[in-house]
């Protein structure tokens, strides 16, 4: 059989290498595991140096600081499965403090950089050294994200092979906002600039060449009731729906406007409130509730934006949220003649449920740049918000997916393909923190299913670029 090589870092501390006679059945073609004295995997130099030492067919990167322990047999299963693949990579899943913890699929679009690999990479030796061999920069942070890209064939191995310490043990609202902390931008550029030139690469990338929405605004105009709605979809948010309301209906515009709450058949008393408030709106207020069950939040949406109340821009503001002033409507849609966009992102502010600022702050998607933003949002995590869009645009490309999770995200990829999007780097409104949040502590497997879910948008918008289809 093949062998294998282990190479684990030198931490400042001692580390245990629990790799064991009992984790690979055949002596003779394993050659045990080597200490790299450099600090990261993440930085070409160290990937180089194992390119060099490596005399195996196969590599196996410890990529976490705390104690590995390998199965038993369990580097025979992977070089096995290896082989009977032919893959490039692979990665398991592994036992966390007695607790299984399973893995997601690579897909073709999970080109984000935080993918969850678990503690454990394997390489095929020629597939590693081809691609590091082709790496033209030094990279401080992305090079096993450079590293990955490079191969052609990712194989998740589904069984529990090797023990290792999820390091990270925030709740999954704590973790989102990674990517757009300020501290870490110098990392965010890096790894933007590895993933554009992996678009490149495969022939996906998009140049800054748009179509213009602004020359088809004058035609539609007139076939609207209102030039502008705020959409707020909500499900049970009897403690905060009125609040979002009053914030909607209390914007100051030059323009008609109106607010649509589609109320996705809500049991908590949150139908009863809305209702209460639709007299004193003077009809600025339209309350919608739907006949059947099974719309998630992208439904409700396409709800509003296909019902005859629509304005021509729809804009974005959630049930747990109030717009900062009395201006946001108003710049929102001046950024749609500004930009000639089809859809416009603004930033928010993070608050607790009163409204004080809590980490991180704005959060205004800065890496959303003119020219790269719609290639490098096949790597980000989300948009941002609010959002809003130029309905007859979407309602040409089928509205929302019908889900509750990355519906936003589904058609700002698919409208950046064609469109620009234009941005607001001013918080707009606040977003409120607090124990009510659907994915404030999100459970492993609910987070494993919006990832996936995630990376299939990727992978579906990922084939249309690559195809180069266009509506």
């Amino acid at each position: 059989m093949p062998g294998i090589e282990c190479f684990i870092l030198q931490m400042s501390g001692e580390r245990d290498i629990s790799i064991t006679l009992e984790s690979f059945s055949g002596n003779d073609t394993f050659d045990g595991a080597t200490i790299m004295p450099q600090g990261s995997f993440c930085e070409t130099g160290t990937l180089r140096s194992i390119a060099e030492a490596a005399r195996s067919e196969y590599i196996l990167l410890g990529i976490r600081p705390e104690p590995l322990e390998m199965g038993y047999m369990a580097l025979d299963r992977l070089v096995m499965v290896a082989e009977d693949t032919r893959a490039d990579m692979l990665y398991t899943d592994y036992i966390d403090r007695g607790e299984r913890h399973p893995l997601i699929d690579c897909q073709a679009g999970a080109l984000r950089d935080d993918f969850d690999f678990g503690p454990v990479m394997v390489f095929r030796t020629r597939s590693f050294r081809r691609a590091v061999s082709r790496m033209k920069s030094s990279r401080r942070w992305g090079a096993l994200y450079e590293l990955r890209l490079a191969m052609k064939k990712i194989v998740h191995v589904h069984e529990f092979l090797c023990s290792g310490i999820e390091t990270d043990r925030r709740k999954s609202g704590e973790k989102i906002f990674d990517y757009v902390d300020p501290k870490n931008r110098q990392v965010q550029i890096e790894m933007e600039q590895i993933c554009t030139e992996h678009l490149k690469r495969i022939g996906a990338y998009l140049e800054p060449e748009f179509r213009s929405a602004s020359s088809l605004y004058g035609g539609h105009e007139g076939e609207y009731p209102v030039l502008a709605s705020v959409v707020i979809p909500v499900y049970n948010r009897a403690a905060t729906i009125a609040d979002a309301v009053r914030s909607a209906l209390s914007q100051e515009c030059g323009f008609s406007f109106n607010v649509i709450v589609v109320d996705n058949r809500s049991t908590d008393g949150t139908t009863g409130i809305i209702g209460g408030m639709v007299p004193e709106s003077g009809g600025r207020l339209v309350h919608l509730v739907p006949e059947r069950d099974g719309l998630g939040i992208g439904g409700c949406w396409n709800m509003a934006v296909n019902s005859a109340c629509c304005g021509m821009f729809a804009v974005q503001l959630d049930s747990d949220d109030v717009y900062i002033g009395t201006d946001a409507l108003a710049r929102i849609v001046g950024k749609f003649y500004e930009d000639d966009c089809a859809m416009v992102v603004g930033s928010y502010m993070m608050t607790d449920f009163n409204m004080r600022p809590i980490p991180p702050g704005i959060v205004d998607h800065r890496e959303w740049t003119p020219d790269n933003g719609r290639n490098n949002a096949l790597r980000i995590n989300g948009l941002g918000a609010p959002r809003a869009f130029f309905v007859p645009v979407l309602r040409g490309i089928g509205g929302f997916p019908n889900v509750s999770y990355g519906e936003d995200y589904a058609v700002g990829l698919r409208i950046s393909r064609e469109y620009r999007i234009g941005r607001i780097y001013d918080a707009l409104y606040c977003c409120r923190r607090w124990e009510g949040n659907s994915d404030a502590a999100l459970s492993l497997e609910k987070s494993n299913a919006n990832n996936f879910y995630k990376d299939w948008i990727r992978t579906c918008e990922l084939d249309a670029r690559l195809s180069g289809r266009e509506a």
